[in-house]
């Protein structure tokens, strides 16, 4: 295991130094088949958000299906990778902070992938109300929630009874199914998982 100087993820310098020595654990090197199986039941292309993006996989995923995607990271170094695998698709990621980023067009859906659990637990309400924030009624966020119950992270695991606690106000959960083609850092943990905003 690699030795980092950076501890706090709530600091761009935390994952860009990860990033730099190739250590991403949490990077499913691909698209997972959930969010192909929810593209796919879409009756048209969506305006989507990828927050955290990382390596941006979905991004390329989402804006040859003729989704107008877009992906954010705070992270230098993730920027710098998600666009040098995006292709033609580069435009599209943006380094940009989460809480501050502000949509170009209304956002209609929000992928979560590994970004709710890469920050510390004491930012999940600031995270859940900016979600809100972005997205109209009816819009969803939709992707993989680690649901675990962790003392130490990242990851941070949630448990299932705050994970609706924090929700509640904003959202309604539409769908809530178990992931089997998890990586090994979320394997049995995960749910796939979508909330429509209220």
């Amino acid at each position: 295991m690699a030795d980092f100087s950076h501890r706090d993820p709530r600091d761009p310098a935390f994952w860009d130094e990860r990033f730099s020595k190739a250590f991403t654990p949490w990077d499913r090197g691909g698209v997972p088949r959930a969010l192909r199986d929810f593209v796919a039941r879409q009756s048209r292309p969506l305006v989507a958000l990828i927050p955290g993006c990382g390596s941006a996989y979905e991004l390329v995923y989402l804006c040859e299906a003729c989704w107008d995607a877009t992906a954010i990271d705070f992270a230098p170094e993730a920027v710098a990778r998600g666009r040098a695998l995006a292709g033609q698709w580069a435009e599209h990621i943006v380094e940009a902070d989460f809480f501050a980023w502000q949509p170009a067009r209304p956002v209609e859906l929000i992928y979560e992938c590994a970004f709710l659990c890469a920050l510390p637990p004491a930012l999940r309400p600031q995270v859940v109300a900016r979600w809100a924030e972005l997205l109209a009624p009816g819009g969803c966020v939709a992707g993989f929630f680690y649901v675990d119950r962790t003392v130490k992270g990242p990851p941070f695991g949630i448990e299932r009874a705050e994970l609706e606690r924090l929700m509640a106000p904003y959202f309604v959960c539409v769908e809530d199914m178990s992931v089997d083609d998890s990586i090994p850092i979320f394997a049995g943990k995960e749910r796939w998982m979508v909330f429509r905003r209220l």
